[in-house]
């Protein structure tokens, strides 16, 4: 199973950073990285606005719980935005691609 993680980050170098770390430790196949994004949010009571990157990691699920934990040990923030969809389908290709580069294995997994 293949998932969409979204993630932010703060707008500078932090984005590029885990994104780099996160596809050289085979734990993401690719991120894209969506700067220029403004983020409304309520935090401790308060409704914040900031400017951000957003993160579209391609993973597996096989390697989400070691993701997730990579992401929250490099992650400034306190409580970072990590939330994963399951990719329902996609071009086979593709697919196969991603698998090898997380898994070294096919899309049948």
């Amino acid at each position: 199973m293949f998932w969409l993680v979204l993630c932010t980050a703060p707008e500078g170098e932090t984005g590029s950073r885990l994104a780099r770390t996160l596809v050289h430790e085979g734990l993401a196949a690719c991120v894209n990285l969506v700067p220029g994004l403004a983020s409304v949010y309520r935090w401790e009571g308060q409704v914040e606005e900031n400017r951000e990157s957003l993160l579209l990691i391609k993973t597996h699920q096989k390697r989400y719980q070691a993701l997730e934990a990579r992401i929250r040990e490099l992650h400034p923030y306190q409580v970072p935005e990590i939330v994963a969809i399951r990719l329902e389908a996609g071009l086979p290709a593709y697919l196969d691609w991603l698998a090898q580069s997380v898994l070294g294995l096919g899309s049948d997994v």
